[in-house]
């Protein structure tokens, strides 16, 4: 069957809104329900953090979402077990997104194959080494049919994103800011150049814009430059003042997508 990420992305070309959250936060049992309230409010993509306890890259919200999933007990292999769960329910990509550590001690061929037979369709690591993926991994991720997206910055050469380019599938990831996630509310001129930049540069991979989505108009401009944008931090904000998220969800992208 044909990748749902790359599937995806020939169908759609602007406007998409992928949605990351951290596997079992707030609780242990919503990473099932929040796929699928996601999916009947018109996200067409989901992000699925893989909890660490020392998420370096990700800003306070999501390091506290990171400590609370640990604390409610969940790993790799439960994440693995819910994605299987997800996927019977949800039609649109699933891509799982963390640090290498737990991949590591899950041991990384292992947590490819598993992770395709789950239900994922791609995966995003930012430690891991390009040099690494393209001798050790990539033949694999191309042979069970699981993407790889890798990130790039506005301080990224040419030449290491043309690389980077080379060695994603599905799509690239452009992080908007050298910071980490959830920091600013909206974007600077400078932003905005780069983000021209990069469309100007014609790669061969469609890329999602992340960190600093946060509302309808970060995410309005994130796609006048790029095939859409990631939400982390605000959604996860969200969820963490949600009561009801059968009824905070859809409301809360409804605010997102909204014309």
């Amino acid at each position: 069957m044909k990748n749902r990420i790359t599937t995806l992305f020939e169908k759609k070309k602007e406007g998409i809104l992928s949605v990351f959250y951290t596997a079992g936060f707030p609780t242990l049992t919503d990473t099932l329900p929040i796929a699928t309230h996601l999916e009947a409010a018109g996200v067409d993509m989901i992000e699925i953090g893989i909890p660490f306890s020392d998420p370096v890259a990700d800003g306070p919200v999501i390091q506290a979402s990171n400590k609370v999933a640990l604390d409610n007990g969940m790993t790799v292999p439960l994440l693995l077990e819910q994605v299987r769960e997800i996927r019977k329910k949800v039609n649109f990509p699933i891509v799982l997104m963390g640090y290498l550590n737990p991949v590591y001690q899950y041991g990384v061929e292992r947590f490819i194959r598993d992770a395709k037979a789950a239900g994922a369709d791609g995966l995003i690591l930012p430690d891991m080494p390009l040099k690494e993926f393209e001798k050790n991994y990539a033949a694999l991720m191309e042979e069970v049919g699981l993407c790889m997206s890798f990130l790039l910055t506005p301080t990224t050469s040419e030449d290491r994103i043309q690389k980077i380019d080379a060695l994603s599938s599905g799509f690239v990831y452009a992080v908007s800011a050298s910071s980490t996630t959830g920091t600013k509310k909206d974007f600077s001129t400078q932003q905005e150049h780069y983000f021209q930049r990069l469309k100007s540069l014609n790669l061969h991979h469609p890329h999602l814009i992340g960190f600093g989505i946060s509302d309808r108009e970060t995410f309005a401009t994130a796609c006048k430059y790029g095939a859409g944008a990631i939400i982390g931090s605000a959604f996860i904000n969200r969820l963490n003042q949600s009561s009801q998220l059968e009824k905070d969800i859809p409301t809360f992208i409804k605010g997102i997508l909204k014309n």
